[in-house]
């Protein structure tokens, strides 16, 4: 982003979310062949998801955990940091995820 089309007012952030498992996927791991680890299972696979936005003027990191990556908490999330950020004009960089353009 151009310098004069910066404002007082405004922040760039960048945003992205990740997925966090509590069990091991066994097709991305690496074995010796021939010899497939054993994981132990607990009959469910619990996850959350933890979205996040970086200012770049000065490097704080906002975020927030959600049970589930969808365009709900992705909404939630987006109100979340412009509540932390008043009267501020929020630009946002985000890659092409299905939840960054669903229709609510």
């Amino acid at each position: 982003m151009d310098k004069k089309n910066v404002s007082d007012d405004m922040i760039l952030f960048y945003e992205d979310e990740t997925h966090i498992r509590d069990y091991q996927a066994l097709h991305t791991s690496w074995f010796l062949r021939g010899k497939q680890k054993q994981i132990p299972t607990y009959g469910r696979h619990a996850s959350v998801t933890l979205f996040g936005a970086v200012n770049t003027q000065n490097g704080r990191l906002h975020c927030m955990e959600a049970s589930s990556c969808n365009a709900i908490y992705f909404r939630h999330f987006l109100q979340y940091v412009l509540h932390v950020n008043p009267n501020k004009h929020i630009v946002m960089i985000l890659d092409n995820a299905r939840i960054h353009h669903a229709k609510l």
